[in-house]
């Protein structure tokens, strides 16, 4: 099956996505990143060390994965603008993941100094994806400033909660003619099948693999469930009713 997610200019065909925090080992990630045939991978720019090869997160992430750096530890606006051009000078590249928390308790993105950075980085050439609340008022407005994706959360960061947003993300994907991303929150395959059968263009999951205890097969699992609940949105779902209808007719036969 042919059926690849286009984001700014590249072309995706694996539409799960990972990132690489809280791994017992860095070392991990190439194996991870293999078996599960993951193509874009985040990375938080304040775990990037140029000067220390040992700690630098970007040299266990492997050639060819598209690196989308985020801007993890931002409070406001400008300094996620700053952090994104920070990025893009050390040679991450244009892609960007928008991430505004000011709130300590539950880690909720800041929609509206998220939505100032957008405007301000899409503007500038980035290839925006901005990590939200699932509010479709900002949506729109981060789909009138030029992003190329759309990332609602699912449950808050690193709970392994699941699809807590269901019906606020549906109706993103209902109304917003941009890739919706579900990220953040999805701690099981099954909830990752399930946000692509809704019809979201991917999904991304860091917790749920790297407190796996196995994280490698977890990620596979994780990428084959997107692909499953990919393929059941393109084969159209059969509608849900409230009685009963028999496969086959139930006439007497043997009467």
């Amino acid at each position: 099956m042919t059926d690849k997610l286009k984001i700014g200019e590249q072309e995706i065909t694996n539409r799960f996505f990972t990132g690489t925090g809280k791994h017992s080992n860095d070392s991990i990630i190439p194996q991870l990143v293999h078996e599960s045939g993951i193509e874009v991978v985040t990375v938080a720019l304040r775990r990037v060390d140029l000067t220390s090869p040992e700690e630098n997160i970007l040299h266990h992430i492997p050639k060819g994965c598209i690196l989308l750096p985020n801007t993890s530890g931002a409070r406001n606006a400008e300094e996620a603008v700053r952090i994104a051009r920070l990025a893009r000078a050390c040679g991450c590249g244009d892609w960007i993941k928008i991430e505004v928390i000011r709130d300590n308790k539950y880690l909720l993105p800041d929609n509206y100094e998220t939505a100032k950075a957008a405007e301000m980085l899409v503007k500038e050439g980035f290839v925006v994806l901005p990590y939200v609340s699932p509010d479709l008022m900002v949506a729109k407005d981060l789909e009138n400033a030029g992003v190329a994706a759309v990332m609602p959360l699912g449950a808050p960061i690193g709970t392994n909660r699941g699809l807590q947003t269901k019906e606020m993300v549906r109706i993103l994907i209902d109304e917003i003619n941009l890739p919706i991303i579900v990220d953040a929150g999805i701690g099981r395959p099954s909830e990752a099948a399930e946000a692509m059968e809704m019809g979201a263009a991917a999904v991304l999951a860091n917790t749920a693999v790297a407190t796996a205890l196995d994280p490698v097969n977890m990620a596979k699992a994780f990428s084959m469930a997107v692909e499953a609940g990919r393929r059941a949105y393109l084969s159209g779902l059969g509608p849900i009713k409230t009685e009963a209808e028999a496969s086959s007719p139930l006439t007497g036969f043997l009467s």
